[in-house]
């Protein structure tokens, strides 16, 4: 391995621990909760198992890794899916036997957490002279001509 691989390597390994404030999570976790989020959402709200990952990431290529992974999951759900989504009955271990509607998990906890992590993956990289901005957060819009 060359000097230059090996400074390169250790700047991105010191990248992932990168945070905005001493008590948050570093930018890392922020993507796996994301990812986390976005697929323990969908597959709750469906009623099926989503798939295991072990926040083992050490490099952004690892990151990007778990994006495609749960990216690929999500295109697997249908409209289908979901037609029961609004009445269903959530829970997880950390409400300590408390449950939520489908509904209300979805709109009160799933869409407020991913955003929360994914705008603080933003800011975080945005923080640390990443060239990103508005555009690339907002992505493609679906904007018409006026007639």
């Amino acid at each position: 391995m060359t000097k230059k691989y090996l400074s390169l390597l250790a700047e991105e390994i010191l990248f992932l621990g990168f945070r905005l404030a001493p008590d948050q999570f570093p930018l890392a976790r922020q993507v796996q909760i994301t990812c986390d989020t976005a697929k323990l959402g969908a597959a709750r709200l469906a009623g099926k198992e989503a798939p295991s990952h072990p926040d083992t990431e050490t490099t952004v290529e690892e990151l990007r890794a778990r994006i495609r992974s749960v990216i690929a999951y999500l295109d697997t759900f249908t409209a289908k899916d979901f037609e029961a989504a609004a009445t269903r009955s959530i829970t997880q271990p950390r409400w300590e036997g408390k449950t939520m509607t489908g509904e209300d998990y979805f709109l009160e906890h799933v869409v407020p957490n991913f955003f929360f992590h994914a705008t603080t993956t933003y800011a975080i990289l945005r923080h640390n002279g990443v060239p990103v901005g508005k555009k690339d957060y907002l992505g493609a819009l679906t904007q018409k001509a006026a007639p």
